[in-house]
């Protein structure tokens, strides 16, 4: 069974996104934080993170580069999902690691066609 991380500091947003996952057998863990998420990080083997890019003590951005940097993370895929939906946000999301960004609000279509190519779900 796959273990997503969720970093997102909206309740709504991160609901969605739990439920659409776990309604496809998928083990979520979720952090509202920089600090949070690599808490997670440091306890449990993920297999996917879905990071936020607004977050209330670092950017989302920051944080992709620092887990694509760590030999321990690098290889976990991330999903970028923010409310920063221009194509030069996309553009950098993807330039700090990111291996999807999607824009909110969040097509669960689109959501878990990105997670079944990242992920042998």
């Amino acid at each position: 069974m796959s273990k997503v991380l969720i970093v997102e500091d909206s309740l709504t947003d991160k609901e969605i996104l739990t439920l659409c996952l776990r309604d496809r057998g998928i083990t979520v863990l979720t952090a509202q934080s920089a600090a949070e998420a690599f808490e997670q990080v440091k306890s449990h083997r993920f297999d996917l993170i879905i990071l936020d890019v607004v977050l209330p003590d670092r950017s989302g951005f920051e944080i992709c580069r620092e887990l694509k940097e760590d030999t321990s993370t690098m290889q976990v895929p991330v999903i970028m999902c923010s409310t920063k939906g221009t194509e030069m946000d996309k553009f950098w999301g993807l330039k700090q690691g990111a291996d999807a960004y999607l824009a909110k609000p969040i097509d669960q279509d689109e959501l878990l066609k990105a997670v079944n190519q990242l992920v042998k779900v």
